[in-house]
């Protein structure tokens, strides 16, 4: 996919995070284009989840910075950040097990729309109008994806594959433009790993979202992404199309080891 530069929704410029002498990522650079999905893949350990923290502002970068539309982010709170347009999801799922499908929503929609301290200790008759209307909205949100089906079920009680698809959900309800998806078939079989992947596919293009993508499953990843970074030991080893990315002798060393055949990842 190419871009001219008013299209670059999300740029990073030389960020590095070290952990103690630890390079996690090192002289990162990213020029994300408007509508684009990115598939980031690498061995366990290559940065990948340290990548999205520091984006996310879950860690700040040792160096190097992050400019979302042209606006500098380096640095900012997770809140901040997630304010400005940038959700994600987390490898091991962190939803609100003991609250419904719905409240689950309407905690991300509360960063849109926040009752004032007074109305919502007494319950004025302005605080219950907001309420009814983030009910109204939380609902039409999971109509639109769905899981309206799920509403009044407490999340805990959701099958394994709804409740990834409940996390992108809860992540899409604060409207980002870009969205950040980190290992999104984790612990999926083959049918709820295609299923998630239709799932990504659909929001992508319902809602023009930007996707970053961290996954080890390559059937997920290559059919999904315009374009593949490669990281290894925190740093970028190869970029492209999928097809570029998947014969490239040194990602598949990075892999497999220097004798497996060009087309094992991505088999």
């Amino acid at each position: 996919m190419t871009s001219a530069p008013d299209d670059i929704i999300l740029e990073a410029s030389g960020l590095s995070r070290s952990f103690r002498g630890l390079q996690a990522l090192a002289d990162y650079n990213l020029r994300l284009a408007t509508g684009e999905i990115l598939g980031v893949i690498g061995p366990n350990g290559a940065g990948k989840t340290t990548l999205f923290n520091v984006i996310t502002g879950f860690l700040p970068p040792t160096s190097g910075t992050i400019r979302l539309r042209g606006q500098e982010i380096t640095g900012k709170e997770p809140n901040s950040v997630a304010a400005l347009g940038i959700a994600r999801t987390f490898q091991n799922i962190r939803l609100f097990s003991r609250m419904t499908v719905l409240d689950n929503v309407k905690t991300a929609q509360q960063l849109r729309g926040k009752a004032g301290f007074w109305e919502t200790l007494f319950s004025t008759p302005s605080f219950l109008a907001k309420e009814r209307a983030l009910d109204e909205a939380a609902y039409a949100h999971l109509q639109s994806l769905g899981l309206e089906q799920f509403s009044d079920v407490y999340a805990s009680a959701l099958p394994y594959g709804f409740q990834r698809k409940l996390e992108i959900a809860r992540a899409l309800a604060t409207e980002p433009s870009v969205l950040l998806l980190d290992e999104p078939a984790a612990g999926m079989n083959a049918q709820e790993t295609a299923e998630i992947t239709g799932f990504i596919r659909a929001i992508h293009q319902r809602f023009g979202l930007t996707i970053i993508v961290v996954e080890h499953d390559m059937t997920l990843i290559m059919p999904l992404s315009h374009r593949i970074q490669v990281l290894n030991y925190g740093r970028v080893i190869a970029e492209g199309t999928p097809d570029e990315v998947r014969g490239n002798p040194e990602v598949i060393e990075a892999y497999l080891g220097a004798d497996e055949p060009a087309d094992a990842v991505g088999a």
